[in-house]
């Protein structure tokens, strides 16, 4: 029964259900109350999971972690044993949990105990599990890129459209305060007008030969693949068999567009909050970029980007700027970064470059107020944390489907514009390109069956 449908017919009192997943309020049974624990299942148990999502999600009281999943069964298994452990230490209590393991995330879904799942797969196996999960009544953390495709996008947005379910995209910059100052500082014409925004976006090298190697034994390697094409294993184009360092497969384009979504998706996201362009895009876009000549990793290398808004402000995007965003208005310029933030351990952040935060043309333009009857933007104190907030009122988060798909989507083109020697036309509202075919049918990939959102049923 979809969410929505159970939620209305509950409210009239005309159905009752037994064992279905649902958050009683506190109200009713106390804070404490077992019913107040969402139950959450992990979906891929790599680096990102290990080091952020399972790491910011856990200290929460309201979630409890109840399954991980992974198709590398030595990674589940570890991940079982981070979560276990975690419990153990916080209830001094050796068998509090015994955290289920799958290697299927299908089977975790059909599992009615679960309210939640957590998504920290690789890009391409991104839209497929949560439009799954939106289907069966789960709500959904998600981890950027929103998609492998802007087909894919539109597909996981009717899901959770239609679903009703919470998806929290993981642009956790929305969570960080110099972000929101930024975006609000520039909403409120503190720099006058806005005319021109500059995104400092680093690229990723060119890569060694890999032969090919036997598969091992705890990696579900078909699965893996997913819906992309079949081709021969090698470690570095998949993850480490020991360790959690940061992943070959984030430079195969089989998988993903590299750092123009890997990290993109954070900075347009930020910086479509200042330019009020969340729910819409550029209306052109040209590139140029730089792809390795040999070797197995084949994502750009150096590259820029232009983007063109119907507002009039246009996007600049490029490794040859310092890694953040740079609004520049007619009377000064705000630039914002993460500063010293990393998500996990081998972010490929320079730390030095992108350590001072938040600055202005005018230190002046930092300490101004926003005003009682100004443009205040939503705050939130964490991104997990807003998300676990979210299930329980049935609000929509500070980054839901629609903006998720929009940041993605301007990634995506930005990918396609790479391989063209000329600038494109683009539709924000239909998502298409103008009078281009050719550049059209990049919009969407072949998937090989039986995986793929081409085979969910909706």
């Amino acid at each position: 029964m979809h969410r929505r449908k159970f939620i209305n017919k509950t409210a009239l009192g005309t159905v009752a259900v037994v064992g279905f997943p649902s958050i009683v309020p506190a109200h009713v049974l106390g804070k404490n109350a077992p019913s107040n624990k969402i139950n959450i299942g992990q979906i891929g148990c790599g680096r990102i999971a290990r080091d952020h999502d399972i790491h910011d999600t856990i200290r929460f009281d309201d979630a409890r972690f109840v399954a991980v999943c992974d198709v590398d069964s030595k990674r589940a298994v570890d991940a079982k044993n981070l979560v276990d452990g975690f419990y153990k230490k916080k209830t001094g209590k050796d068998n509090y949990m015994d955290t289920k393991v799958y290697e299927d995330y299908r089977e975790m879904l059909v599992n009615k105990d679960i309210d939640a799942v957590v998504i920290s797969t690789p890009d391409h196996w991104h839209s497929q599990p949560a439009m799954e999960a939106a289907l069966v009544g789960k709500d959904i953390y998600l981890q950027k890129p929103t998609s492998l495709t802007v087909r894919e996008g539109q597909q996981l947005r009717e899901a959770v459209q239609k679903s009703g379910a919470i998806l929290q995209v993981g642009t956790q910059q929305r969570a960080m305060p110099q972000f929101r100052v930024a975006a609000e500082l520039v909403r409120n014409g503190r720099i006058g007008k806005l005319h021109t925004v500059k995104i400092g976006l680093p690229g990723d090298p060119a890569g060694p030969e890999a032969p090919e190697m036997p598969i091992p034994s705890n990696l579900n390697f078909d699965m893996w693949l997913g819906s992309t094409p079949e081709v021969p294993y090698t470690e570095i184009g998949v993850h480490p068999q020991n360790g959690y360092s940061r992943p070959g497969w984030l430079r195969q384009r089989n998988y993903g567009a590299g750092m123009i979504t890997g990290w993109g998706q954070h900075h347009y996201d930020s910086a479509a909050w200042g330019m009020n362009t969340e729910l819409t895009g550029p209306i052109s876009v040209e590139a140029l970029a730089e792809f390795p000549k040999s070797g197995l990793w084949n994502v750009h290398g150096d590259f820029f980007v232009k983007h063109e808004y119907e507002n009039g402000i246009t996007v600049y995007t490029s490794g040859g700027y310092t890694n953040g965003i740079k609004y520049i208005g007619e009377d000064g310029w705000i630039f914002v970064s993460r500063g010293a933030y990393t998500a996990s351990a081998s972010d490929p952040v320079d730390k030095e470059k992108s350590a001072k935060a938040l600055n202005a043309s005018d230190p002046k333009i930092l300490e101004s107020v926003i005003g009682d009857n100004e443009i205040h933007l939503e705050k939130i104190d964490d991104q997990h944390g807003n998300w676990l907030d979210c299930i329980k009122t049935r609000k929509q988060p500070i980054s839901p489907i629609e903006k998720g798909h929009k940041a993605c989507a301007i990634c995506l083109i930005s990918d396609i514009a790479m391989q063209f020697d000329r600038k494109l036309e683009w539709d924000p509202k239909n998502e298409v390109f103008i009078n281009d075919d050719e550049a059209n049918a990049m919009l969407r990939r072949e998937q090989r069956k039986p995986y793929g959102t081409d085979y969910v049923k909706i």
